[in-house]
């Protein structure tokens, strides 16, 4: 029962993830830590999402943008070690808190005037991937600034959610190089993975009938939605 229920999880993650772009980590890290716990659990969610943002590429190559992607992937690949680093060191209410503050806070500087620009342009692309690469190294969740920047920048829903495999597979594989593999049995690992496939393949197929627009309310959508899970859970680990 409670590997359906992550089976499952893992399905949606991934249709999530082919309709928005980002989301996989959000859907899933809440199901994986409660069955694994927090360490195995986020380690579990990080090389599922490397599989999910490789299944996706095939269809999405040809839509990446590949001036901004490879701003946002140099600048998140060499902040990631620290990243890693800070969630060995730091006490996870702490670490939770840090992760939650960053992402509020790019969700809404581009709304503020003296901040907006700090979204835009190259700069813009540097700032927002040194933010994500951290963030998914010691969280396993990056999609904030990515969504932040995509808005602040006006980045094209179909580019971006196209541009975002290329930088999950960048950021992820680094993560799983300084994580380490999951420790769970490798069919169970497996079935998981043939699972997040099967939610790559439905997503692509509801990609064809759902706007842009849409899709870019969603991907704001989840990136809030991620913040708020770990803020949440930052609460609950200074409560215990």
């Amino acid at each position: 029962m409670i590997l359906a229920l992550t089976a499952g999880s893992t399905l949606l993650a991934g249709v999530i993830q082919r309709i928005t772009g980002l989301g996989f980590a959000l859907v899933l890290i809440g199901p994986a830590v409660l069955v694994y716990g927090p360490l195995d659990g986020v380690t579990l969610t990080v090389l599922l999402a490397v599989v999910a943002s490789l299944c996706a590429l095939p269809q999405a190559w040809k839509d990446v943008d590949w001036r901004r992607t490879s701003g946002l992937l140099v600048a998140g690949m060499l902040v990631a070690p620290l990243g890693a680093l800070t969630a060995g060191v730091l006490p996870e209410p702490a670490l939770l808190l840090l992760i939650a503050a960053m992402a509020v806070f790019a969700l809404v500087a581009h709304r503020i005037r003296a901040l907006a620009p700090a979204l835009r342009g190259r700069r813009g692309g540097v700032v927002a991937g040194a933010a994500a690469g951290y963030m998914h190294a010691s969280s396993g969740l990056s999609g904030p600034p990515l969504a932040a920047y995509a808005v602040g920048d006006g980045w094209g829903q179909t580019r971006f959610a196209a541009s975002a495999q290329v930088i999950f597979v960048g950021y992820g594989t680094l993560s799983v190089l300084l994580r380490g593999l999951p420790p769970q049995p490798i069919p169970e690992v497996v079935l998981l993975a043939a699972c997040t496939a099967v939610g790559i393949l439905f997503g692509t197929l509801l990609t064809r009938s759902i706007p842009p627009r849409i899709a870019r309310i969603a991907m704001l959508a989840c990136a809030w939605a991620g913040a708020g899970v770990v803020l949440v859970r930052a609460v609950l680990s200074m409560l215990a």
